[in-house]
């Protein structure tokens, strides 16, 4: 299962699950489609955008175990 990290890259982030694009969106990173936020940390782009980072990376790891369990249902 995929987890991320504070440290973990925007551009890294999305290789790891596109569909977390809505997700960040919903919270005010309209610029995922900009190079340079590619390069920043979700650290880093949550604290830009009056985010708590510990909060966010809880949620994104949240969502992708949720998704690993739908594949897991899925495919049984």
């Amino acid at each position: 299962m995929a987890q991320i990290t504070g440290d973990t890259m925007i551009g890294e982030l999305l290789q790891i699950d596109s569909t977390l694009a809505p997700i960040l969106m919903g919270i005010g990173m309209h610029c995922l489609g900009c190079p340079s936020s590619q390069m920043e940390t979700v650290a880093e782009a949550a604290m830009v955008h009056g985010i708590e980072p510990d909060s966010l990376v809880d949620e994104i790891n949240s969502y992708l175990a949720e998704r690993e369990q739908e594949k897991i249902v899925e495919g049984a």
